[in-house]
Order: C-alpha cells, then sequence, then structure tokens
C-alpha cells in the first residue's frame, strides 16, 4: 500500500534538517582546522605586509574644520544683530536684476563694458542732496553668470598656511608681501635700544642677538651669550622667526623655552614664528617687546591701519594672526582709484593671504582696459567690476579647507575731482562711511544668523531651521574659499554684496571704517563713528592723525576685550583728496 503523501513530506523535511546540520558541524570543523594550521604557520615579515600609509602629526591634531570656536575661529559676531532671525540694519531696497552688460574680450575672457545703466538706475548716493539721518542699501544685485574656465581637478586635502600653489591660486612665496620688524629692549641692563628691519631688504638680514659686536642688537647683560639669538624673515611663510643659537642661559618666546633642550650642547634651537605683542627673553632679566607690521605699499596720507591678534580669553594667550589688511592707491596701472580690504581667514591665514593678492590684481586688469575705466568714471558705478573681480578671485584660489571674508572698498576720482567710493563684501568684516555726519552702512552680514541670509538660503529651496545658526560648523555662508564645503552644500555662496555708491564732494567731509569682525563684536558703527569723531578733534593738525584715530579704535576694542582677531583700517577723504598720489 502506497504511503499517505504526508509521510512523504515529513521524511523531506527530517532530511533537509539533517543536512544543515551536517553543513554546519563541517563548518565549525574547517575553521578550527583553519585556525591550527594559521598557529603553527611562522609569523610573517614585516617586508610581507603592505606598507601604511604616511600619516603626519600636523594631520592627526588638526580638525577638517577648527574647533575652538570660542576663541578664534571668527564665531561670535555680532555686529548687525547676533540672534537667530534679527532683522538686519540694512534693509532690501533696490531691484534684484542688473541691466549691465558684458562685452569687451580679451584673450577669451569678458569683462563689463556697460556700465552704465538705462536713465534712472544709476545708483549713486549724493549726500549732499539728502536729508536722510542714515542710509541703508539694499540687497546683492543679481549678475549674468560669468564663463566658467577651465581649471585642473583638485583633490580634497587640507592646505597648510604658507604653502605654494601650482594649481591656479598665488605662490605665497611672492616677496609682493613687505613686513617691517620694530625690536625693542624694554627691561635688563640694555633697556631702551632698538632694531628696525624690512623684509624686502634681505642684505639686512638676519638680526643677530647678542653681547659682543658684530651683533646687530648688543646687550650689556652677562646672561647674554656672544651669539645669543637670530631674528630672520621666512620668505616661504612669510613670517618672522626666532631662533636659539646655541646660548648658555636660553631664549624664551612669551616665557616659553625655544632653545634645544640640552642648553649644554650649544646646540641651535628650532625656528620659532614671531606675532606681533610677542615677548623675548633672554636668559632671566634681557627682555624685548616686537612690534610687526605689513606694508604691501605705501600708505597714503589720510588713511590709518592698525592690527592685534588679541589675547583668548582662557588660555591668555595670543590667538593666531589670521588677518590681512590691504591698501594700494593709485591701484597699481590705474590712475586715479584706489583699494582698501580686509581679509579674515578660518581654518589659517592661506585663503586671506591669496585673496589680498589675487583680489586687487583682478581689479587693477579690469580696470586697465580705458573704455571699462572711462565708464566707471562717466557712470558712477563700478558694481559690475568689483563683481566680476571677486568672481575671477573665487575661480583662482583652490583652498579646501580654509577660507576668507572679503571687504574690499574701491574709491575713484572723476573728470571734476569729486570723489566716488563703492564697496562689495563676503562674510561678516564690515565697512562703515560717514559723509556730512550721517552714517552709512557699506557692508551686508553674511552670518548665517542674519535674516537677509537666511532668507537668501530659503530661496534655494533648502531652509534652515528654526535656531540653526551654522553650516557644517561655519557661522558664515558666504565667504571666499572652502571649496570642499561648497561642494558639498549648495546653499554656501561667493556672490558678493556690493553697494551703491557714494559721492563725496569737495564740500563733504567725510571718512570710512573698514574692521574685521573683532571689532564689530564689541563696538556698534555707532560708536566706531563716535570715536572717529573725537580722535580726528583730538589730533586735528597732526601729520599722523589718521593712523591715531586707528588705533584709537583698536584700543577700544582691546579694552573691551574681544576675542578675535582685529584689524582696522581707518580712511579720511578731508586728507586722502590732496594726496598727489590718487587725486592728482
Amino acid at each position: 500500500m502506497a504511503a499517505p503523501p504526508l509521510v512523504f513530506v515529513f521524511a523531506a523535511i527530517a532530511a533537509l534538517a539533517i543536512l544543515v546540520l551536517v553543513v554546519f558541524a563541517f563548518r565549525r570543523w574547517w575553521r578550527r582546522r583553519g585556525q591550527r594550521q594559521r598557529q603553527r604557520r611562522p609569523l610573517q615579515t614585516a617586508e610581507a605586509a603592505p606598507t601604511p600609509v604616511a600619516v603626519q602629526d600636523e594631520d592627526i591634531d588638526r580638525p577638517l574644520l577648527s574647533g575652538n570656536w570660542g576663541d578664534h575661529s571668527r564665531q561670535s559676531n555680532s555686529f548687525l544683530g547676533s540672534s537667530v532671525g534679527e532683522p538686519s540694519k540694512i534693509q532690501t531696497n533696490r531691484s534684484n536684476t542688473s541691466p549691465r552688460s558684458h562685452a569687451i574680450t580679451d584673450t577669451g575672457r569678458i569683462y563689463p563694458a556697460e556700465c552704465c545703466a538705462t536713465q534712472g538706475e544709476t545708483h549713486v548716493i549724493n549726500v549732499e542732496n539728502d536729508t536722510t539721518e542714515e542710509y541703508q542699501l539694499g540687497s546683492t544685485l543679481k549678475r549674468t553668470p560669468p564663463p566658467k574656465w577651465s581649471t585642473p581637478d583638485q583633490k580634497h586635502r587640507r592646505r597648510v598656511s604658507g604653502e605654494d600653489n601650482h594649481n591656479g591660486s598665488v605662490s605665497l612665496k611672492d616677496n609682493t608681501y613687505h613686513s617691517s620688524l620694530n625690536l625693542e629692549v624694554i627691561a635688563g641692563p640694555s633697556h631702551g635700544i632698538s632694531c628696525s628691519r624690512q623684509s624686502s631688504r634681505p642684505s639686512m638680514l638676519p638680526i643677530t642677538l647678542g653681547r659682543v659686536p658684530p651683533s646687530d642688537l648688543v646687550f650689556k647683560d652677562s646672561e647674554v651669550s656672544g651669539k645669543h639669538a637670530q631674528i630672520n624673515w621666512n620668505a616661504k611663510t612669510l613670517k618672522w622667526e626666532l631662533v636659539d643659537m646655541g646660548s648658555l642661559n636660553g631664549t624664551f618666546l612669551n616665557s616659553q623655552s625655544v632653545h634645544h633642550p640640552d642648553a649644554q650642547s650649544r646646540r641651535w634651537g628650532e625656528p620659532a614664528e614671531l606675532a606681533h605683542g610677542d615677548i623675548i627673553t633672554l636668559g632671566t632679566s634681557s627682555k624685548l617687546s616686537v612690534q610687526i607690521s605689513l606694508q604691501n605699499q605705501r600708505v597714503p596720507a589720510g588713511v590709518g591701519m592698525a592690527s592685534d591678534p588679541m589675547v583668548a580669553r582662557r588660555s591668555g594667550r595670543k590667538l593666531p594672526m589670521e588677518d590681512i589688511s590691504f591698501c594700494q592707491c593709485p591701484l597699481q596701472g590705474v590712475e586715479h582709484f584706489g583699494f582698501f580690504g580686509i581679509f579674515d581667514g578660518h581654518g589659517g591665514d592661506g585663503a586671506a593671504k591669496a585673496v589680498s593678492k589675487i583680489l586687487p590684481e583682478n581689479l587693477g586688469y579690469i580696470l586697465s582696459h580705458p573704455e571699462t575705466k572711462e565708464r566707471v568714471q562717466s557712470c558712477a558705478d563700478a558694481s559690475d567690476v568689483l563683481r566680476y573681480a571677486f568672481t575671477l578671485t573665487e575661480d583662482a584660489i583652490d583652498h579646501q579647507y580654509e577660507g576668507c571674508t572679503g571687504t574690499a572698498l574701491l574709491i575713484w576720482f572723476d573728470q571734476n575731482k569729486d570723489c566716488f567710493a563703492q564697496c562689495a563684501n563676503l562674510g561678516d568684516s564690515a565697512c562703515v562711511m560717514s559723509v556730512n555726519g550721517r552714517t552709512i552702512d557699506m557692508t551686508e552680514d553674511h552670518r548665517v544668523a542674519s535674516a537677509t541670509e537666511r532668507a537668501r538660503i530659503a530661496r534655494t529651496g533648502q531652509p534652515l531651521k528654526d535656531g540653526e545658526v551654522r553650516l557644517n560648523g561655519l557661522n558664515l555662508a558666504r565667504m571666499f574659499g572652502d571649496k570642499f564645503l561648497k561642494e558639498q552644500d549648495s546653499r554656501f555662496s561667493s556672490e558678493p554684496y556690493v553697494s551703491q555708491a557714494v559721492r563725496i564732494t569737495k564740500a563733504c567731509t567725510a571718512f570710512a571704517v573698514i574692521a574685521s569682525d573683532g571689532l564689530w563684536d564689541v563696538i556698534s558703527t555707532k560708536k566706531a563713528v563716535q570715536l572717529v569723531v573725537e580722535g580726528k578733534e583730538r589730533n586735528a593738525g597732526d601729520s599722523t592723525s589718521a593712523a591715531k584715530v586707528a588705533n584709537r579704535v583698536l584700543n577700544e576694542a582691546r579694552n573691551l576685550r574681544t576675542k578675535d582677531n582685529t584689524s582696522v583700517i581707518f580712511v579720511d577723504f578731508d586728507i586722502l583728496r590732496t594726496d598727489l598720489c590718487i587725486a592728482k
């Protein structure tokens, strides 16, 4: 009799279960056999193993983005409002389109050719005929996207400050940057002696500190060795460096030893970078103060520049200086034009240095075309020139993990000797002007917390959440550089805000203050204008009044304990128009 179908089903299931158990047991036996064989096998030599990838210590220690936001990463700004959604001081009151066209071509590049808008479209603030107490400029004008130039593919890598760039951005070995070093003995038997050197005169370098001639600074101190220490200019990093020359009693920088650990070996120590305000100690009693200033070009009359890295509140140490200030009057190769700029770096100073060199060159090259220069002067509008120079500069740099703000004030004189000023900016470094006692904000706040910037981001289709004040760790949404972040998040932008042009007639009294966010963290624009007015009155008739006014503003930020690098440029148009280098 045939077995019922149900019996066959149970038999098949039982056979399958037995097969699974056999396979499982065999696999366990095979694994144990392999382990016993590996234990008997001799150890492989190190040469047979794959070579590990070398990792530098600095790559391990350095985060992708600086984590010390509280001290020196430009993340604590209060200028133009600091709370989420707080309205900016600058209101939108202009059209979002620009009628300008681009037509001049040269070697494949396109330059702004049509600066003049149709009748009624030229944006010039004539303060003399306006009774408003305070001017507030409008939103960023849209423009026709410029052509994208092909550039070599760049790998995502960190850039070390001062590193040479052979793929489109500036080589920081260029000696365009000239620095002035001033040393003064402030304590010890040789108190009062001093020494100054320029980086542009290498024949006068290095500076030797010692007890006997031919040292450049001779100390009457028995603790100082015959040749104790040396200071030289590093053209690669654009820094002054201190090195101990094997002294017996040691060399200290801000109380930290920089001599060789074995003082009796008489070996030289490792070079240590100097910063403005450092204190060098030779032995125990002789102390020197270090004063460093950047001298890109001659500073004309009526212009004052001052900067200070400031001190971190928690550690009490000086912050790394990542601000770069720039002044060029006249603009190289372009008469009757001048340029002032502040570039506040984050993640290092490499991007700020690169932009401070490339942007003025781009402006000078564009304005070197006679047609473009004439249109700017006749139409009293350089917005397309500024916007296009910013675009070319952003395309020229390839800083993946560094970025910087950019605030550029372009001034020029027309045929009637009237002065015009127009500003473009990315980030939170700001410019404010005062004309006949009226305050004009020349920049726009590009922090993520700004209401205007949040509105721009919302228009991209990816609005910010309530309470969100950073994008990928940054509190800025617009900047130069940071190419890696821009590739990851399209909400980042390098589209500058461009102000209206401000006309300054011969009858006007006018000045401008440009500063990094270290100033605006603790001082309002109204307070800054008040400090300048008081400083001008106090130093009237002094040939160095502009520098004293700039330092007065800087000192106020220092007294209020700002926790960020602070740089200030003061431009007194009343004096500047008398300088033949710009207004001839």
